[in-house]
């Protein structure tokens, strides 16, 4: 029974975040999965408006609620980037191509701390049509949709 992590801002629930939840649950088997959701604080440091958290939070109970039954997990607000991996043990951290660094750095300060280092699952970027990675700049941007399928007006 593994113990797995994966956190983020799931700005827009689209299809690279989907296969985040998804390997952190197929990793889990019968575990349990810890799943960092950025505060409103972390998340409107961005650029652009991110929905509120309670939004963001419902989309991935529905979410998880379609891929898993009766699965042990725990929905946990971020107030910053390593959230619970600076204290609890976890087997697995899940994570995409951009937050490759954080959960190196994770490692590197719980490894100077003693603790022992989580496994490191990057997940590679899935792609959207044009064969560019589907992110939730792009989509905020009306470029793609949260499947990666190319908006009416936008270019490959």
């Amino acid at each position: 029974m593994a113990r797995v992590v994966v956190g983020g801002t799931f700005e827009c629930l689209h299809d690279g975040h989907k296969e985040l939840l998804r390997k952190a649950f197929e990793l889990a088997e019968d575990g349990e999965v810890d799943i960092g959701l950025t505060s409103n604080a972390m998340a409107n440091k961005r650029p652009r408006s991110v929905p509120e958290y309670s939004i963001r939070k419902e989309r991935i109970l529905q979410y998880i609620n379609e891929i898993s039954e009766n699965r042990k997990y725990t929905i946990i607000e971020l107030n910053d980037p390593y959230g619970n991996t600076l204290k609890e043990n976890y087997d697995y951290i899940v994570v995409s191509p951009e937050t490759h660094p954080v959960a190196l750095k994770i490692n590197k300060l719980r490894s100077e701390s003693g603790m022992k280092e989580i496994k490191v699952v990057r997940i590679e970027y899935v792609l959207a049509d044009d064969e560019k990675p589907i992110s939730s700049t792009r989509i905020a941007h009306g470029e793609i949709d949260i499947h990666g399928h190319l908006q009416s007006g936008s270019r490959t």
